[in-house]
């Protein structure tokens, strides 16, 4: 846990407010409502029925955020033949998530989470050298608004194959 979290935490039990759990498989997904690299809000209920995969990154047009979006697009329509919807998430500006999109032809949506709310809630706000990002997590959330996979640990190129193969087992379940 980083400095910050902790002493958030430490906060939090000091003043005798919860402190916010990182939620967990089989948990209702934390509820969402952010703007993408073209200004349309998106929220969790807007995608029920559907598979979603919300993965977290640091930063736009950096090198593992690039590798694990261009993954993700090259990878689209398998994802799409499942089902299952792309978010990216960061704390990037829409106008940053607009000029990433572009340059790198990315068909999903990159909500800006610019607040660091969002990421918060699903336990990915850190830090990182002396910056406030969020770590690069990644959750399947079932049709019914669940989630179903969390991942911490994200291998940038591999993890759309991960998410793809794992998704097939959900589904088969």
């Amino acid at each position: 846990m980083s400095t910050t979290r902790t002493l958030l935490a430490l906060i939090f039990v000091l003043s005798g407010l919860p402190a916010v759990a990182e939620p967990e498989v089989g948990q209702p997904a934390p509820a969402f409502s952010m703007p993408d690299q073209y200004m349309k809000t998106h929220s969790l209920e807007q995608y029920l029925g559907k598979w979603v995969v919300v993965y977290f990154y640091p930063k736009d047009d950096t090198p593992g955020c690039t590798t694990e979006a261009c993954n993700f697009r090259d990878d689209i329509f398998k994802l799409r033949a499942m089902d299952a919807e792309v978010l990216g998430v960061s704390l990037d500006s829409t106008e940053s998530h607009a000029r990433f999109a572009e340059k790198y032809g990315l068909p999903f949506p990159l909500l800006s989470d610019a607040g660091g709310e969002t990421a918060e809630q699903y336990g990915c706000l850190t830090e990182w050298r002396g910056m406030t990002i969020a770590a690069r997590h990644t959750f399947i959330i079932d049709p019914g608004g669940n989630i179903a996979k969390i991942y911490r640990e994200v291998d940038p190129d591999t993890h759309s194959a991960q998410v793809i193969a794992d998704l097939a087992s959900l589904q088969s379940d």
